[in-house]
């Protein structure tokens, strides 16, 4: 149905015919276009680089609080900012760009311009550094922003009155969200946001007038400082931050979810590099199911024309500039750049009223290869085209705005009616979003909303909400769901729930916020042949908590009232020694709290700590600071656990997890182990990444060997299997699935490590482990039929390495002092019920390993 086919290869030769092509080409104008074909990964499927971010990074992003609403002010609100130190390694400064230390200075020449530009800090990133938001308006009195906040307040809670509200009609401002820089090492979008707000402060002309006079213009400047100064697509911790607005683990995501939620923008640009010609979205096939992707399309796609129209006048050509036209993927290309998870800026946004929300990828680029190798004429060169794309974008968008402003709130107040009322979804067709060419069926996603889902508490005895219904209950309001709590027992559907649960009623304005963050997904293995990035990511069936889908049924006259945060879990009985279960990270984390101190903490033969009526006063502090809750109990357990220092050769979202677990972490890697490293500091090794033992020289490979006979191992994926296999420790074989392989799938827990896990784990490049030799257990396994619950895993040509294939096969095995997973269980903040199974790992591998090591 589309008017340009173009079928992509597979990903990583994508990749490689990308990298092949800058390669060859470097000095050409014409070497600065991409593969025509649509990019799919940014590297290789599986992330073979161990994480290296200083402890210091992950305190801040574990302990920064998360931005809250100012009161109501007046525009413009000055803020003078003070310079950071100057800072000569900033990474812009080659490519004639603004370094972060001038945009403090920058900011506050503008604010002196007039008074039409204020500035904020949102808050800071990973790294420690200042997050500006920047806005662009008419002046308003303090009673008028108190207006324009009433208004915006009604689209979304009260929309259908907001629909006919003359008022809003009259004199609401259309929000506009710029943000910039959310990778690193995609500069421009900065420098042309600073050159707009700069025009737009000083300008006289009939247009720049009414355009602010009816809009709020907002501007994250740099969205990624950390990236920004070092020249990385990742913060301080190694986050990609355009992964990470499913779970905002990191401060910058936290921010920018703020900015969305307080200013719920009509309209989004995320501006990024680098796609030749100019990548404007809406994307291809398959469609986010969870928001209301007609009124999406109608308006994406019309400001994307305009986008296209203004980037090709600027007149770069293939053959002077290097510069091919503008494409608009929806139209130009059949799969290979979707819209499918809430992960991305612009998708996550429509669930908060975007309608108009563009991912917009310059052309020329400037980062990794291109960055080391060409020379500084050459990227100024391509970085001043990029900076005059990026403005035209701007540009062309804020002109839509202001020609369509009316059906652009129009349309946002029907996103949160259709939530609020329950009403269905509108399947795209040439019929609902005419002028749209190329919609066909393969454009048509929709979902069947429950009327409800329920979290019911954690304990049912105590009718006390465990740790992880409480996390899942303040994630959902974090990002604007609503939430009751039941003050007794009561019936829904023919089933009874008991006091103290949750009740997320989906008749609401974000409906398709709670329903893509509780919902189980869909296995959409059959819809496309290739995915941009995560296909499925459930936090209902992956944080650990209880989630019941009501498909039907009435709320009227529950007995439910709205909440604001979950009820507190904290709990240490007065009297006896304590019990601690260890099915959460926030267990994990207290217990290792109390270990840090020396409480002497035993291990029961559940799986549980023990920790004495002794330790009643550190225990009360913990429970306080982790919010959980111990029970008394009469065991007095086993094995002593002893406080655990990690060597780790992980991912970077392997390493944020272990830090948020309260264990002790040195990263290390090939190179590190090269150099030296000094292996008496550390009790357990835990590899996934960056560590191959065929790469060490002799003596790292003597020392690493020493450790491993006298240590434990966790081995996770393809990297802690070969080495596993290397050093000859566990008998087993690991088979590799289909590496583009991600999404939630069923598993049967049946050891020790895996005790009271949820049936539900998470892959991505997925391994399972067969012919187990002698003293080999079984943990878990990939469950029998179709595992996949939800995401997109195909077997590969010649039929192996799909799920068929793994179905009953071991995808977590143990034996001796060695633990190797087959699944992702710290993907990214995404399964967190699974993240004790590996500190159990830790735990159990490293005390097999002392008590064999004093026998």
């Amino acid at each position: 149905m589309r008017t340009k086919r173009s079928v992509p290869a597979r990903p990583a030769l994508i990749t490689a015919l990308a990298l092949a092509a800058a390669g060859s080409l470097l000095l050409a104008p014409g070497a600065a276009g991409a593969d025509p074909l649509p990019v799919t990964r940014e590297g290789s499927a599986v992330d073979d680089r161990a994480a290296r971010a200083p402890a210091s990074a992950a305190r801040r992003a574990l302990t920064a609080d998360a931005p809250t609403a100012a009161p109501t002010r007046s525009y413009p609100r000055r803020l003078a900012l003070s310079p950071d130190p100057e800072n000569p390694g900033d990474r812009s400064l080659k490519l004639g760009l603004t370094p972060y230390h001038a945009i403090a200075p920058k900011l506050n020449a503008l604010q002196r311009l007039g008074d039409r530009v204020s500035v904020e800090v949102t808050g800071r990133s990973a790294g420690g550094h200042r997050l500006y938001l920047v806005t662009v308006t008419a002046p308003e009195t303090t009673r008028q922003a108190r207006a324009q906040e009433r208004m915006r307040e009604l689209i979304e809670n009260a929309p259908a009155t907001a629909a006919k509200s003359r008022e809003i009609t009259r004199d609401y401002k259309t929000p506009v969200f710029v943000n910039n820089n959310i990778h690193g090492n995609e500069w421009e979008g900065t420098d042309a946001s600073l050159k707009v707000i700069e025009q737009l402060a000083t300008a006289k002309d009939t247009k720049t007038r009414d355009l602010l006079a009816h809009s709020r213009l907002y501007f994250n400047i740099t969205a990624n400082p950390d990236g920004r100064i070092a020249g990385t697509r990742a913060n301080a911790n190694g986050f990609d931050l355009n992964r990470d607005f499913v779970t905002a683990s990191q401060p910058e995501t936290r921010a920018m979810r703020q900015i969305e939620l307080g200013t719920q923008p009509a309209v989004l640009l995320d501006l990024h590099g680098y796609v030749n010609g100019t990548l404007i979205e809406p994307t291809t096939p398959p469609h986010g199911e969870n928001y209301e992707y007609d009124l999406f399309l109608k308006n994406t796609y019309a400001n994307a024309l305009g986008m296209e129209s203004a980037v090709n006048a600027l007149g770069y050509t293939p053959a002077r500039d290097g510069v091919e036209a503008a494409q608009i993927p929806f139209r130009d290309q059949e799969e290979g750049w979707d819209d499918w998870p809430p992960i991305f800026t612009p998708q996550y946004a429509a669930f908060h009223g975007t309608v108009a929300a563009h991912t917009v990828e310059i052309p020329l680029a400037v980062n990794n290869e291109e960055y080391d190798e060409l020379p500084v004429p050459e990227l100024r060169r391509r970085s001043a085209i990029n900076t005059a794309v990026a403005g035209a974008a701007i540009r062309a968008t804020l002109n839509h705005v202001r020609e369509h402003r009316g059906t652009l709130i129009t349309d946002q107040i029907e996103v949160f009616r259709r939530g609020a009322a329950g009403a269905a979804q509108v399947p795209v067709s040439p019929e609902t979003v005419p002028g749209v060419p190329g919609i066909g069926p393969e454009d048509v996603y929709t979902t069947t909303f429950p009327r409800a889902y329920v979290i019911p508490p954690g304990d049912a005895r105590s009718r006390r909400p465990g740790p992880a219904a409480a996390r899942l209950v303040d994630h959902l309001l974090a990002n604007d769901v609503r939430v009751t709590r039941a003050t007794r027992a009561f019936r829904l559907a023919g089933r009874t729930y008991p006091r103290g649960s949750y009740v997320v009623d989906l008749h609401q304005p974000k409906r398709g916020m709670a329903n893509a963050l509780l919902a189980d997904g869909r296995d959409i293995s059959g819809k496309v042949s290739v995915m941009y990035d995560i296909s499925g990511w459930s936090l209902g069936s992956l944080w650990g908590a209880t989630v019941e889908r009501v498909p039907s049924g009435s709320l009227r006259g529950a007995p439910l009232r709205p909440v604001g945060e979950a009820a507190p879990v904290a709990y240490v009985p007065a009297h006896g020694d304590l019990r601690l279960r260890l099915s959460d990270p926030r267990e994990i984390a207290a217990l290792n709290s109390l270990l840090r101190l020396g409480v002497p903490v035993r291990r029961a033969a559940d799986g549980s700590a023990i920790v004495p009526a002794s330790a009643r006063r550190e225990a009360r502090t913990a429970a306080r600071t982790h919010d959980v809750s111990f029970t008394a109990t009469r065991q007095s357990g086993t094995a002593p656990l002893q406080r655990l220092r990690v060597a780790a050769a992980v991912t970077p979202g392997e390493l944020f997890a272990l830090r948020e677990m309260g264990f002790d972490v040195t990263p290390v890697s090939t190179a590190v182990l090269n150099a030296g490293f000094d292996w008496s500091g550390a009790d357990v090794l835990f590899v996934s990444a960056g560590l191959d033992r065929a790469d060490l020289t002799e003596p790292a490979r003597q020392a690493l060997d020493a450790f491993l006979d006298g240590h434990g191992l966790v081995g996770r994926g393809a990297a802690g299997a070969a080495l596993n296999a290397a050093a000859g420790r566990l008998a087993v074989k690991p088979v590799e699935g289909n590496a583009d392989a991600n999404g939630v799938v069923r598993v049967r827990n049946s050891g020790g490590i895996t005790r009271d896990a949820p049936a539900r784990g998470f892959v991505y490049a997925p391994l399972w482990f067969t012919d187990p030799g002698p003293g080999v257990r079984v943990e878990q396994s990939y469950a029998t039929g179709n595992p996949l619950v939800s995401g997109h895993w195909r077997p590969l040509r010649d039929g192996s390495g799909g799920p068929a294939a793994a179905a009953g096969q071991a995808s977590v095995v143990s034996g001796g002092h060695t633990v190797l997973f087959g699944t992702e269980p710290l993907f990214r903040d995404h399964p967190k019920g699974e993240f004790p199974q590996v500190a159990r790992a830790l735990f159990t591998v490293a005390h097999s390993a002392s008590v064999k090591e004093s026998g």
